[in-house]
């Protein structure tokens, strides 16, 4: 990971966000808490799911000795019972919830500098055990998370019969002009 690298995933993540929600939208509550079979079960306990994952690492990212302003509201949240933690059984709140942290992690990726990523970070897990890994690699494993998870709700739209159009990362990495 590079700063750029980071506010370019952090763009990829509310710009994608912003599609998921949109496709969700069209489809009508019982749809959307279908039981589908996926690890999360339905549409909302995925995105449910993406919620507490995005809460868990930027409450911990907030605890980074470079004290990121933009995630200092994260102490303020309270945290997730677990990562199957229920935000809310409707779109509205999830979506309110959504853009909220959207909002963080782009300010907060563009406050990451090279010395960020390659420190030593420290964190516990849920279960409370310690790990102490480079910060680097866990922003890395943040935005992976959020787009295997946003694959699987892609493909639950899909499966209702929701086209949630291009997901690829391509689309919004910038041109570079020929020399």
């Amino acid at each position: 990971m590079t700063p750029e690298s980071t506010v370019l995933m952090a763009a990829y993540n509310a710009s994608m966000n912003q599609k998921l929600y949109a496709a969700a939208a069209r489809l009508p509550h019982g749809e959307l808490a279908a039981d589908r079979k996926a690890f999360f079960g339905s549409l909302l306990g995925t995105m449910n799911h993406l919620l507490a994952g995005d809460t868990i690492w930027l409450r911990r990212f907030a605890t980074h000795p470079a004290k990121f302003s933009a995630l200092e509201c994260m102490r303020d949240l309270p945290a997730p019972s677990g990562l199957t933690h229920n935000f809310g059984e409707d779109l509205p709140p999830l979506l309110a919830y959504r853009q909220q942290l959207d909002a963080i992690i782009t300010q907060w990726a563009a406050q990451v500098s090279a010395a960020d990523l390659a420190q030593a970070f420290e964190y516990r897990s849920t279960r409370g055990d310690l790990y102490r890994k480079h910060f680097g690699s866990l922003v890395q494993h943040f935005f992976n998370h959020q787009t295997h998870h946003r694959g699987q709700a892609s493909t639950l739209l899909s499966q209702a019969g929701i086209d949630i159009g291009v997901t690829d990362l391509l689309v919004i990495v910038p041109d570079i002009e020929a020399p």
